[in-house]
């Protein structure tokens, strides 16, 4: 379902979730929100050289990961941290929680919202997508990003608009951002946050 081309650090997972219901019929899941806590206890944790080693991957094609480009699992540490981050809804809250813990920034796309085919590739000079309900944009040159047939629909720093969920959303696809330098983090990653949607009731299957 998705073309990869060829990235010398990027070990990326992928896979597509089907949940029992609209995701805003679905509700809060509460054993999902007490993970996101920096105390909470997981399978993984965000050691010394993930965060550099995720900042590398995304440097390769020239993009810059500092300031409010930086990635997204990143900015929900410090999010959880200051107490800023609630519920959004099932499909994010388990993306949220995986990231958080793993250290490892995860999108989610809504796939009743985008078009096939779908590929991960670098974005070319001058590629920008509209990323939050505001109308910001943010410039992903050079940055490693998901595809559709529209355009760059997703990468480890910020979604877009275009494809976020909503509470019709029923199948999303999930891309975990893994790298080389951080051997067997990307499928530990995915595999345990798969565990954490089929907990809540979802269907999960390889892309």
């Amino acid at each position: 379902m998705v073309q990869l081309e060829a990235h010398p650090l990027l070990d990326a997972r992928w896979f597509i979730t089907t949940f029992p219901a609209p995701l805003g019929e679905l509700g809060r899941i509460d054993p999902l929100m007490s993970m996101l806590s920096l105390t909470a206890t997981a399978p993984l944790t965000a050691a010394d050289g993930v965060r550099s080693a995720v900042r590398e991957l995304l440097r390769h094609g020239g993009y810059k990961p500092t300031g409010r480009g930086k990635p997204a699992s990143e900015y929900l540490i410090r999010a959880v941290s200051e107490g800023a981050l609630s519920s959004i809804n099932a499909a994010v809250d388990a993306c949220n929680v995986a990231s958080l813990h793993s250290g490892l920034p995860i999108s989610v796309v809504d796939l009743s919202r985008a078009a096939p085919p779908f590929r991960i590739a670098l974005a070319p000079e001058g590629t920008s997508y509209v990323f939050n309900q505001a109308g910001q944009s943010i410039d992903v040159s050079g940055l490693v990003c998901l595809f559709d047939a529209e355009g760059p629909c997703a990468n480890a720093v910020k979604d877009s608009q275009r494809t976020k969920t909503t509470p019709a959303t029923t199948r999303t696809l999930s891309v975990v951002w893994g790298t080389t330098a951080l051997g067997g983090r990307a499928q530990a990653t995915m595999e345990w946050y798969r565990s954490l949607l089929e907990a809540a009731g979802a269907v999960t299957a390889p892309a």
